[in-house]
């Protein structure tokens, strides 16, 4: 099952919060889920799942790792299944990559071997550098399917993304919406959200899905959850994707974020 497009990110979302968030962007039409073991909502994220009435097979579902060390990585994948109330999911990611490079390695080892095992239908990273990913590859031989890195027009690098499509990596963006000052108020996304009769955030999400990279957008708010969505169908002018990449600078060090 190929990404779709959008996904819905859980991060900050807890309980009764998370259950009401995921059943809202369920109903309205995402198809992408993204939780992760730390985020503590594994349980209701499955739970909304399970009550949307959707066919498995409709929802593509993203869940994350945050290994300290190697060991215990199948185990770990297995506890998050259990809250998740799923067989397998279709994405794995390594939440962070490990500062010791061997440990990267034998961690990233033991993903690849969950998914040979079919508790996950693809296994990849998050957080990571084109440098770790080609450690990867050259230690196991086979790459990570996914990406999912931080990612917004200030930080938009045409290098960073031809590197993951030259390796056959899909780059994946989360914190779609946290842009460093001024934020979503640019006046450059303001004047061609204006243009299109949509909001910031929309555009934003638009240009990420002409980018063709995946995008994880997340809140609380049904109003928002509805907005956004609609953000992936919106079809930007090449000039106007031209002029959000500019806003871009070299983009830094993967940070620790979601």
């Amino acid at each position: 099952m190929m990404i779709p497009p959008i996904g819905f990110g859980t991060w900050q979302l807890k309980g009764d919060d998370a259950y009401r968030a995921v059943s809202v962007a369920l109903e309205v039409g995402y198809r992408h889920l993204d939780t992760a073991t730390l985020y503590g909502n594994e349980e209701a994220v499955g739970k909304a799942l399970a009550a949307s009435g959707l066919a498995r097979t409709d929802v593509f579902v993203t869940t994350k790792f945050a290994q300290r060390r190697p060991g215990g990585e199948q185990d770990a994948l297995k506890r998050s299944l259990e809250r998740l109330g799923l067989e397998r999911v279709d994405l794995w990611l390594l939440h962070f990559p490990l500062k010791d490079r061997s440990e990267n390695v034998a961690v990233w080892d033991a993903f690849l071997a969950a998914a040979d095992e079919g508790l996950t239908a693809q296994a990849g990273v998050s957080n990571h550098s084109l440098a770790q990913l080609d450690a990867l590859t050259a230690a196991t031989g086979r790459a990570p399917a996914v990406n999912q890195v931080r990612f917004n027009p200030p930080l938009y690098d045409p290098a960073v993304v031809v590197g993951h499509k030259e390796r056959g990596v899909v780059p994946a963006g989360h914190s779609p919406l946290r842009l460093r000052k001024p934020g979503l108020g640019h006046p450059a996304l303001v004047e061609i959200a204006a243009t299109y009769e949509a909001t910031v955030a929309q555009i934003v999400i638009a240009w990420h899905v002409a980018h063709r990279i995946p995008v994880i957008a997340k809140s609380g708010h049904a109003e928002r959850i509805f907005e956004n969505v609609l953000g992936a169908g919106l079809d930007l002018d090449a000039a106007d994707v031209a002029r959000i990449d500019a806003l871009g600078t070299t983009a830094p060090r993967n940070r620790r974020t979601p």
